[in-house]
């Protein structure tokens, strides 16, 4: 018996193909769909029975006793942890006990197909500080798939499938019979709870991460107006340089679909496309999976990762706030299950008028979801920070500082580099900037920059900088805008306060 360290160091095999987990949720139905001999086969608990694998993986030791001819005879190896549970918790018999005790995993054992792994943190207390690449602990905080995924993350797993690994709290129909007495049985509500601790894993060890039956292309739903165009050029860009997978970018401004202003301003868009994000689920069909962003963003790693991340039966994920930054929960990168999403934008603006819904707990509660999850790693919304090979996306949420309308963002040269290599691949044309610069949408210095190849603005020289001389950035404008529509806000509430006095006046 061995750590299962040992196990992937010894058998090369176990590299040569992408790994598949299969757990007993309702999507083990699309079994019959792929070619199981792609993979190399991670079964979890009962499956087994169903299934050969490479490697088959129990946390109770009663799965064992109740399948123990189908593990001997379907699996290639059986890893568990070093003290198996017993009535949802690590029992007080390890391996080695349990091998003297049970004759077919005596058997296993001494074909040296047995392997384990730490769970709790016992062998290090018990043995001393153990060497880390070899005994480092495998967090399982809830389920199986969780204990799956740390053993191929420990071994530099880098893709990894998954198949009956679902959200909610349903078996396939394949498994209820038998194992009815098992289902959530370890006291939790909902399968759901697993998918913070596998996210953590695929973010922190760089998998490549997927369940089976993941549509593509991967759809990009972009908020925008005409003006930030180049912006969400340089976005698509940036998203398509990353990724291997099909994307289709959508600037939602494009969308055609017409909706009324709310009647109170209070309620009424900050911006001009404050509401679009709402039209995303209609837009998609209500169906599969949307990703929403702003227009001044940009991709610094694989959206696919973003795209496949586990929904844990939310209907919306969105950022981990980060305490460091002191900002209000964003909302400016989602995933969305757009069949769960059942979101209106003409159902919205009624609740506006109601008085069911205020723009306040609409844009920064985002109330009209049934289930958040914020799950989705902070790199993912980086506001206005860049650390190589850590941040995933920037967003230069600062609109007097974004590198298309001022020569003073740190980062800037970042944006001006993806720019110029979009332009020299062909994906962006010149004939955009210049229209963008002679429309007063971006700051003329900027096809300076292009020309010369000057990606750090700091670097022009004195005549290019005259040339934004005379520029008023279109975001001062839009100042002006929301200037008049606080002005009418507060022209509103006066007149309900002038309402309310002279009511009270007539009941003097």
């Amino acid at each position: 018996m061995n750590n299962v360290k040992l196990l992937f160091y010894k058998d090369k095999s176990l590299y040569e193909r992408p790994w598949l987990v299969i757990g007993k949720g309702p999507s083990y139905q699309l079994k019959d769909t792929i070619n199981i001999s792609e993979y190399n086969v991670f079964t979890l608990n009962h499956v087994i029975r169903q299934q050969k694998a490479k490697i088959a993986h129990l946390i109770d030791i009663d799965v064992f006793e109740s399948c123990a001819d189908e593990i001997y005879n379907n699996a290639e190896y059986l890893v568990m942890p070093y003290y198996p549970h017993t009535n949802n918790k690590a029992g007080k018999f390890s391996l080695p006990e349990l091998i003297n005790k049970l004759p077919k995993l005596r058997k296993i054992d001494q074909e040296k197909r047995l392997f384990w792994y730490d769970h709790l943190g016992i062998l290090a207390l018990r043995f001393g500080r153990l060497p880390k690449t070899i005994f480092r602990q495998i967090w399982v905080r809830r389920f199986s798939a969780e204990a799956a995924l740390g053993i191929l993350a420990l071994n530099d797993v880098k893709t990894v499938f998954t198949l009956g690994v679902d959200g909610g709290s349903n078996y396939n129909t394949a498994f209820i019979a038998k194992d009815a007495h098992t289902l959530l049985s370890n006291g939790r509500n909902s399968f759901d709870d697993q998918f913070d601790n596998i996210t953590r894993i695929i973010m922190n060890n760089n998998i490549d991460f997927q369940a089976v039956g993941t549509n593509y292309p991967i759809k990009v739903y972009v908020a925008t107006q005409e003006e930030q165009m180049l912006s969400v050029k340089v976005l698509e860009y940036s998203i398509k340089k990353h990724t291997s997978q099909p994307v289709e970018v959508y600037p939602l401004h494009q969308s055609g679909v017409k909706y009324r202003v709310p009647n109170d301003p209070e309620n009424q868009q900050r911006t001009p496309f404050s509401f679009q994000r709402f039209l995303i689920p209609q837009l998609n069909a209500y169906q599969g999976r949307a990703i929403y962003l702003d227009s001044d963003m940009q991709v610094f790693s694989d959206i696919n990762k973003l795209w496949t991340l586990p929904m844990g039966g939310h209907d919306v994920l969105t950022v981990i706030p980060s305490f460091l930054e002191r900002r209000r929960l964003q909302f400016s990168v989602m995933l969305i299950d757009c069949e769960k999403s059942e979101w209106n934008i003409d159902t919205l603006v009624d609740d506006l008028d109601s008085g069911k819904l205020n723009y306040e707990a609409l844009m920064y509660n985002l109330d009209i979801a049934k289930n958040i999850g914020v799950s989705i790693p902070r790199e993912w919304n980086c506001l206005e920070w860049f650390k190589q090979e850590r941040s995933c996306l920037v967003h230069y949420t600062d609109m007097h500082t974004q590198p298309w309308v001022s020569r003073d963002n740190s980062l800037g040269h970042l944006w001006v580099a993806d720019l110029i290599e979009g332009l020299e691949s062909g994906d962006i044309e010149i004939s955009l900037v210049d229209e963008h610069i002679e429309k007063g949408w971006v700051r003329p210095s900027l096809r300076y920059q292009i020309d010369h190849k000057i990606f750090c603005s700091t670097n022009l020289p004195e005549s290019a900088k005259q040339l934004d001389k005379s520029f008023i950035a279109p975001y001062k404008h839009l100042k002006k805008n929301q200037v008049t529509a606080y002005k009418n806000q507060l022209d509103h509430i006066i007149g309900k306060l002038n309402k309310v006095v002279r009511a009270l006046k007539q009941r003097l």
